[in-house]
């Protein structure tokens, strides 16, 4: 039996959807041995355990989510689903990486905003912003009063200006 659908293009199984991205993987092996060959087999490998690993971790942090008759699947569950399948220690190092996660988060959330960024009270920022408009306002009234002037001079002046005569007398 062939793999390969009518339009030629190859199957998009569920399995090839529930994988971990390869160029992560490749990146944390080289990282984890950075002076070791890796052959793109055993990478394979690597990256099917992985993603057995997440497969079962996340089933089994789902039965307990269930048993406790919640909808969704905390980190405590995920810490009671690995020291249900054998790998209680790796607690510690999951719980330091939730932490440094959980940081980074409210530092976002932090960040989220220039507000918050620019580090005035609210309602400093309104009362700078009341006199800016405020000065706005004066500038623009100003520039008004200067246009008004002009036009009263240019009226007066062609007022003043002396009318010639169409016969005036040029022998």
């Amino acid at each position: 039996m062939s793999n390969s659908t009518p339009s030629g293009s190859t199957p998009n199984t569920e399995d090839d959807e529930l994988t971990l991205p390869r160029a992560s993987i490749n990146k944390m092996i080289k990282e984890l041995v950075p002076h070791v060959r890796i052959a793109n087999e055993a990478r394979e490998l690597v990256l099917n355990c992985c993603t057995e690993f997440i497969h079962l971790l996340s089933s089994e942090a789902n039965d307990i989510c269930n048993q406790l008759h919640k909808k969704t699947i905390s980190a405590q569950h995920i810490f009671s689903a690995l020291e249900r399948l054998g790998f209680s220690d790796y607690r510690v190092e999951a719980e330091a990486v939730l932490r440094d996660c959980r940081a980074v988060a409210a530092k976002r959330r932090r960040q989220s905003t220039r507000l918050e960024n620019l580090g005035i009270p609210e309602e400093e920022l309104l009362r700078q912003q009341q006199e800016l408009f405020a000065k706005a306002r004066q500038e623009q009234a100003y520039a008004d009063q200067q246009e008004w002037e002009k036009l009263q001079a240019s009226a007066q002046q062609a007022q003043a200006l002396p009318t010639t005569d169409d016969q005036d007398d040029y022998s």
